[in-house]
């Protein structure tokens, strides 16, 4: 009866079949990335979120279970919160780690099971906490991250914290993370400047434009780097004189992180840019629209309407 029912209803079905069949290879030892990669173009989220759980109350072995919490936390199903909750407290410090970080990508508000992680014996699980926390937007949370820093034997964690410290947004704690500026370790002093620009603060954009006017590419692009998730209102004014830069990797990322941080146009200038240019420039273009993962039928419409494409 179902095959003989609408094609949209066949489809739904096919999609469904398919997501079981990748399901139960991933128990048997299949690619998380290459699982997680088909599930997410196969659509169905919510439905492939609920299979990957029930998988979950049923395998015992770690690593199956290890690999069914990768794949139900980069899915991005708003349906798979709740277990993501539950795996939070898990005993598996991996599944910790990606229960944390599932939360993340969903912006979760659940920041009562993700506190207590800031204190977990796994670095991995309090760098993901920090993450999700950040992620969170909450800026109750700013002073509690900053808290965590001061107390985080691990640089690498502890410029997690400050970054999420910045970007859960809360003003307040600005000179708080100014004072990292002057720490001895670059990863942090980064880290911190990072927070910074988050949060709006000159000194962050300060700390960022003194990279960009260096002579060195590479400092340039640490600079650049410094803007990933500040508005484009107070990001153009620095980022769109960078659009004629001789480093095309510059001018693409530049693009890139104004057109996430709210300039839509930015997407018809990547798409255009990439179509007119050759060789290493147009690899360039290429890895950041593979970034913003742009439909090919949203890129045609582009080109079309620039005038590029019949």
């Amino acid at each position: 009866m179902a095959l003989a029912g609408p094609r949209s209803a066949q489809k739904r079905l096919g999609s469904r079949a398919e997501i079981d069949d990748q399901i139960d290879q991933l128990v048997r030892g299949g690619s998380v990335p290459s699982t997680l990669s088909r599930l997410r173009y196969l659509g169905e989220r919510d439905y492939a979120a609920e299979k990957l759980q029930e998988h979950l109350h049923k395998v015992l072995e770690e690593r199956s279970r290890r690999n069914l919490a990768a794949v139900l936390a980069g899915l991005e199903a708003r349906s798979a919160e709740p277990a993501l909750v539950k795996l939070a407290s898990d005993g598996d410090s991996t599944v910790r780690m990606y229960a944390a970080q599932g939360l993340g990508k969903l912006h979760s508000h659940s920041v009562n099971v993700l506190v207590p992680l800031l204190e977990d014996k796994s670095i991995g699980v309090r760098k993901e906490a920090a993450r999700a926390l950040g992620a969170s937007r909450n800026a109750a949370m700013s002073k509690l991250l900053l808290a965590a820093a001061k107390k985080e034997p691990e640089l690498e964690v502890r410029a997690e914290m400050l970054v999420a410290a910045g970007q859960a947004g809360d003003a307040k704690q600005a000179p708080a993370l100014k004072a990292y500026l002057t720490s001895d370790s670059e990863i942090t002093r980064f880290a911190a400047a990072k927070g910074l620009c988050l949060l709006g603060s000159p000194d962050g954009f300060a700390f960022a434009n003194k990279l960009l006017g260096s002579q060195d590419r590479f400092t340039r692009r640490q600079g650049l780097e410094l803007y990933e998730g500040v508005p484009a209102k107070k990001a153009t004014p620095v980022l769109s004189p960078l659009l004629k830069d001789p480093d095309r990797t510059l001018a693409a990322s530049a693009a890139r992180l104004m057109y996430q941080g709210g300039d839509k146009k930015m997407l018809e200038w990547l798409v255009v840019a990439s179509f007119q240019a050759k060789g290493d420039e147009k690899l360039a273009y290429e890895k950041e629209l593979e970034t913003l993962q742009l439909a090919d039928d949203e890129r045609k419409a582009i080109l079309r309407k620039a005038g590029l494409e019949k």
